[in-house]
């Protein structure tokens, strides 16, 4: 990245990106959510693409001199279906909140009910919550995990029976065990509903072939393309020939103007690298550290919700402690390590405190990191839990994260 062309113009906004270059150089990311992506990325978001008004579609714009792209847009398109096997793809939302936000436009009228996770249990903001357009515009209700951190299905086929949603929402941004697809799709079948699955998280997950695919079972699939799937800030919506048209109208003019068409351009980079098979082999590392992760913590005697993970998140669970998430997220930060505070299931604390903290393994895997460091990793978590307020100690702890970022450095030059 090329700092001195923005130093010209702004010495103030360099030295600002300069330091969070330097931030994320020395610190082991464990956001779940959050990702590095690769250069080409990153150079074609700051193309010249970002001068280009392209609103509507391929081919069908409302404004002249599109030609290119059109090109472009339809290369990440066709990158799309070909690596979920969808028959369609619009890879125009410029978030995964507005590809649900879509999908909800085109599925649903305003009052109807969805049935998605809860937020406290791993749903995510647009699957119902009552702060959210989701659940304020439609009537929720929602499904949650047992005490082994799962999904009890036959839970979610009496909701679904009792409650005749409308739609039913599967995918999460905190849940630690693999999604079963097929069964989710039976339920929405035997209930008259249409099925979401909303893939953010375990996007890069699918493409790698370690975790089953929706594709098949579910009418739309929505993701975002910064998680897993290593690419630049966005999302994409997915759905069969059926619904093509609805879908791409509910987006444009119904939530969204013009497509970011920089942005465009960087997914279609990120979609042909998760196309290749050395991303299997990151996909499959991925899992395997955040196993490597969960065990390290566990044989430390910290609680992980659920008892693992099978895909890439997990999550501390700090109710047998005095601790609160918050305060683990701040301690951690403190020593080179950033992840978020989180709720539990059925957690006492509030959202803004938290009984727990989500960590996982995207990040630090595309840094290089393999199972030896993550069980290190581990063990420094496990520490700064039990040397809450030794300053000493803490230091050491983050002479130790530190050592691990030299090994791996990120954006050498």
């Amino acid at each position: 990245m090329n700092i001195e062309i923005i130093k010209r113009t702004d010495e103030e906004a360099a030295e600002i990106i300069e330091k969070e270059l330097n931030r994320q150089r020395n610190t082991i990311e464990l956001i779940a959510s959050e990702n590095f992506a690769s250069r080409a990325v990153m150079e074609a978001a700051g193309t010249i693409l970002t001068n280009k008004y392209a609103e509507g579609k391929p081919y069908k714009r409302f404004y002249n001199g599109c030609e290119n792209i059109d090109e472009m847009e339809m290369l990440a398109v066709e990158r799309t279906k070909k690596l979920f096997g969808v028959e369609h793809a619009n890879v125009q939302p410029h978030s995964g909140a507005q590809a649900n936000m879509a999908v909800f436009l085109y599925a649903l009228n305003q009052g109807d009910t969805i049935l998605g996770m809860d937020l406290s249990n791993g749903g995510h903001l647009t699957h119902g919550s009552p702060v959210n357009f989701s659940g304020i515009y439609f009537n929720t209700v929602s499904y949650g995990v047992n005490e082994y951190g799962e999904i009890d299905y036959d839970e979610v086929e009496k909701l679904a029976k009792e409650h005749k949603p409308k739609m039913i929402i599967c995918g999460a941004s905190n849940y630690s065990k693999i999604i079963n697809f097929k069964k989710f799709k039976e339920i929405a079948d035997k209930t008259g509903a249409f099925l979401m699955a909303d893939i953010a998280h375990i996007a890069g997950l699918i493409a790698g072939k370690v975790h089953p695919s929706p594709v098949g079972y579910a009418d739309f699939i929505t993701t975002t393309t910064h998680k897993s799937l290593r690419g630049p800030r966005g999302g994409i919506i997915m759905c069969t020939q059926e619904h093509a048209a609805g879908i791409d109208k509910a987006l444009f003019p119904g939530v969204q103007g013009g497509p970011l068409e920089h942005i465009i351009a960087a997914k279609a980079i990120a979609l042909k690298e998760a196309m290749q098979p050395e991303f299997k082999e990151y996909a499959a590392q991925i899992v395997k550290n955040a196993k490597a992760l969960a065990k390290s913590l566990m044989d430390e005697n910290i609680n992980i919700v659920g008892n693992g993970t099978e895909n890439h998140v997990m999550t501390i669970d700090l109710r047998k402690t005095d601790k609160t998430g918050k305060e683990l997220a701040d301690i951690l930060e403190k020593i080179g390590i950033t992840a978020n505070k989180n709720t539990v299931p059925n957690d006492p604390k509030s959202p803004f405190i938290t009984s727990g903290v989500r960590i996982g393994t995207p990040a630090v895997t595309t840094r290089g990191f393999k199972e030896e460091d993550m069980f290190e990793v581990g063990k420094i978590i496990a520490s700064a839990i039990s040397v809450w307020d030794n300053e000493t100690a803490l230091n050491n702890l983050r002479e130790r994260t530190q050592k691990l970022c030299k090994k791996y450095p990120l954006y050498k030059d």
